[in-house]
């Protein structure tokens, strides 16, 4: 089943002569449950492809088709409340609120939403990542790997159909990028879930299930 459909994509900066293509006529099926990698050097698209896909940013033409919504026909209201119930964002910084403990962060998603949390969920989730036990610390006092495995449970817990992850492991040694990424792999299987991670390491693009390359915002796969 087709998840995502990305068709003739652009993202257009500047004006007449002086334009510049950080997305060029990008075209992009993937399936649900699909473990997609983005690879690319720093500049190239990765992570523009990545916002256009995820709603918080528009293009300058094309669509961008979420389990048969196209999302960028949607309003800004709609299209918020559709963003927060079906995409989860990870990224680099965690981008943890400093002042919540780490149950608060993981909440904020569903309370944000005004529903209630499911408790079992949250608490098998918080299992899963390792974090039983941290659930009333603040991040400062948090590793670097607990703080991006709070950032992933705290993705997660609207149970999206999409996780879109930005570079997740930049700021981890290669153990903690090992472990997140273990984890980023048990969720798809787990929950059922695509996710589309944006990377500079190879190493990391080779445990996806396809990896999509991008240069000078020409998307190619292989």
């Amino acid at each position: 089943m087709k998840i995502i459909k990305v068709r003739d994509l652009n993202k257009v900066y500047g004006k007449k002569d002086n334009l510049t293509y950080a997305l060029k006529d990008a075209n992009l099926e993937i399936n649900k449950g699909e473990f997609i990698a983005i690879i690319g050097a720093s500049g190239s698209g990765k992570s523009t492809l990545l916002q256009l896909i995820g709603g918080v940013d528009f293009p300058t033409s094309g669509e961008v088709i979420i389990d048969n919504e196209n999302i960028y026909n949607l309003k800004e209201n709609p299209l918020a409340i559709f963003r927060r119930r079906n995409i989860g964002f990870v990224f680099q910084d965690f981008n943890l609120i400093p002042m919540l403990t780490v149950e608060e962060n993981i909440e904020m998603p569903v309370l944000l939403d005004c529903r209630k949390v499911d408790k079992d969920y949250k608490k098998n989730l918080i299992k899963t990542l390792g974090l039983e036990g941290k659930e009333d610390s603040l991040p400062s006092e948090l590793s670097g790997g607990q703080k991006q495995r709070a950032a992933i449970a705290r993705a997660l817990i609207n149970k999206p159909l999409i996780v879109l992850a930005d570079e997740p492991t930049g700021n981890l040694d290669s153990e903690n990028s090992k472990e997140v990424l273990e984890l980023l792999k048990v969720s798809v299987k787990k929950y059922n879930q695509t996710i589309i991670v944006v990377t500079h390491d190879i190493n990391i693009a080779e445990e996806a299930d396809r990896i999509i390359r991008i240069k000078d915002g020409i998307v190619t796969e292989g």
